[in-house]
């Protein structure tokens, strides 16, 4: 897999700071400017880092339409696990979420917010990794071993 040139500092930590959430925001800001100094074909739309005590989770959101570059069902696992690898190199998150989403349509004059909201999105791939089992990752990824992939999006990788 190929990046495109890095943007700008002064960009990363734009990009960083927008796209950082939960209730440890400046940890989710510091892995944001960790993997958003490059760019990867699947875009990292949401970085969140919630935590109680110690225990820090993170979870990384993709998007899963209009790629940057080519992106195959391979592809897009090697960049998954470089992603979580970062990750944890990073920050001291002890486990990280990726989810996958792709917009779903939604009838004009739906609701979308509140209690009888209809989704807007669905998710199509996900996958929960503990920093002590990150040497299993890319197992689990060729295996598909605890790893969710919808098959109906997985087909349309590389097409």
């Amino acid at each position: 897999m190929s990046a495109a040139a890095a943007p700008p500092g002064a960009l990363v930590d734009v990009n960083a700071e927008a796209r950082a959430a939960g209730n440890r925001r400046p940890e989710a800001v510091q892995i944001g400017r960790a993997l958003l100094a490059r760019t990867w074909p699947a875009q990292v739309t949401k970085i969140r880092v919630d935590g109680a005590g110690s225990h820090e989770v993170a979870g990384l959101v993709l998007s899963g339409v209009k790629f940057h570059g080519p992106l195959d069902a391979a592809g897009f696992t090697a960049e998954v696990a470089q992603l979580v690898r970062r990750t944890f190199a990073a920050g001291g998150v002890e486990e990280v979420d990726v989810w996958t989403t792709v917009p779903l349509d939604v009838a004009h004059g739906q609701v979308v917010a509140g209690d009888f909201a209809m989704p807007t999105s669905r998710i199509v791939f996900s996958v929960t990794v503990r920093r002590d089992g990150l040497a299993d990752l890319e197992r689990r990824l060729r295996t598909g071993d605890g790893v969710y992939w919808a098959a109906d999006w997985k087909a349309t990788l590389g097409s």
